[in-house]
């Protein structure tokens, strides 16, 4: 497919990670009032099967951000597009990510959830660029730690685009500039 490089995570290796994440999420959270946030629209995929992993009864609400526009590279200027719909005051709220790479929009994110006064705040990524972050974050539920390269898949896109495959791969700016 143009514009879809090597592949970096399987889907076998994601669908493995998920399921040692959801366990731990599992236990950690057990007895207690649990909502999800998944932060539009790179996160839907992993919340989903996030969620139809964990062993406990779950709430859902999203948020929609932009901080890229159609760069390969955060601006560090976030907008909320779509806040919550619910109260999470006093919930324990797992605010479930696609990617963490300068780390400036969860940030952005933690200080305005926390801002709500929910009984816990914590994250889940997927991924996490390594080196790159320019804010110190305590990420409680991470998947993998990948290359500081522009990735494709598993929810995350390029232009819109690719957030359809099954798997994590790096985008191929080559072929696309090609085509």
């Amino acid at each position: 497919m143009i514009g879809v490089g090597k592949t970096l995570i399987s889907q076998e290796r994601i669908q493995e990670r998920i399921k040692e994440l959801a366990a731990r999420i599992s236990e950690d959270y057990a007895g207690k009032d649990v909502v999800l946030v998944g932060v539009l629209k790179g996160a839907f995929m992993l919340m989903s099967d996030l969620a139809r992993q964990i062993d406990l009864p779950l709430e859902f609400d999203f948020m929609a951000v932009s901080s890229y526009g159609s760069a390969t590279q955060t601006s560090g200027v976030v907008r909320i597009l779509k806040d919550l719909d619910y109260e999470i005051t006093d919930r324990h709220v797992l605010l479930v990510e696609d990617i963490i790479d300068s780390g400036l929009t969860l940030n952005y994110l933690l200080k305005y959830l926390n801002g709500r006064k929910p009984a816990s705040l914590e994250v889940c990524t997927l991924l996490r660029k390594s080196g790159i972050q320019q804010v110190a974050l305590d990420v409680k539920y991470e998947g993998f730690e990948i290359p500081a390269q522009f990735v494709i898949g598993y929810g995350l896109d390029h232009n819109q685009l690719f957030r359809n495959l099954p798997y994590i791969a790096f985008l191929d700016e080559d072929q696309l500039t090609q085509a």
